[in-house]
């Protein structure tokens, strides 16, 4: 009798590893996750790991447990999370949306190959005026540099709630260098938990993931709305790295179900 498999693709089989055996911390006495053999990891920083190494129970009020790729559950602190998902802003969870939006100034000191990205189409690239009232190509306000019809809808409501957020990137990744917009956000209010989302993963998404691995914030995939229009393996690979490695893979049924 086949076994039902614990994750949603294949390629995020290749990922799975056993539990651990005994409760594990990672990381410095700020900045730390505690590991279960349940397999709950906890990513609140709200406890060292005791000598009694007693899993803690879920606060409810505060706190989040999601299932994640790997036979595992991340548990999270709401007010430390941030994510593209509509379901998590009765939880408190800031929304972010992380979008392209240069100024002219940008445009002065942008590197060559990212000119060179969009000088496609007869795009002369970032500033390109478009037809009709769409404006100037990415430049901040303008219309082409909204999001699509029902997620833009969706940002306005948020906005006029507060809990929803507009950050403008000048690079692929949102968090590339030292004091960008999204960085200087995320420090300024404590957060320290990152669900992605949105187009393309294997470039805007996982440039932004990666950065974010690499400067200490927990970064959760969420697969499910997150795509990208690169050949076949382009999304695979990003799943594969974010659940092996830089984070964890989750989904939003998993989160949903969490949320209440």
């Amino acid at each position: 009798m086949s076994q039902v498999p614990i994750h949603d693709t294949p390629i995020l089989g290749m990922a799975t590893r056993p539990r651990v055996s005994q409760a594990i911390e990672y990381g410095n006495t700020p900045n730390f996750w505690v590991e279960y053999p349940s397999g709950l990891m906890d990513l609140t920083r709200s406890q060292h790991l005791a000598t009694d190494a007693v899993e803690p129970s879920l606060v409810s009020s505060t706190q989040l447990d999601i299932p994640v790729t790997g036979d595992r559950t991340i548990r999270v602190d709401k007010s430390k999370a941030a994510a593209v998902i509509g379901s998590l802003r009765k939880q408190g969870v800031k929304i972010l949306w992380v979008n392209w939006g240069f100024t002219d100034q940008e445009l002065k000191t942008l590197p060559p190959a990212v000119v060179r990205a969009f000088m496609k189409g007869g795009f002369e690239g970032p500033g390109t005026e478009l037809p009709s009232d769409f404006g100037r190509l990415l430049m901040r306000d303008a219309r082409n540099s909204e999001l699509y019809g029902p997620l833009q809808e969706e940002y306005l409501n948020g906005q006029k709630e507060g809990t929803d957020l507009w950050i403008h990137k000048n690079r692929t990744s949102g968090i590339w260098g030292h004091q960008t917009a999204l960085d200087l956000y995320l420090k300024e209010n404590g957060i320290t938990t990152l669900f992605f989302g949105g187009v393309n993963a294997d470039q805007c998404v996982s440039g932004t993931f990666i950065d974010a691995y690499f400067q200490g914030y927990d970064c959760v995939m969420v697969e499910d709305i997150t795509a990208t229009t690169s050949p076949a393996g382009g999304l695979e690979n990003v799943l594969y790295n974010a659940a092996n490695s830089q984070g964890f893979v989750t989904n939003t049924s998993n989160i949903i179900n969490a949320s209440g």
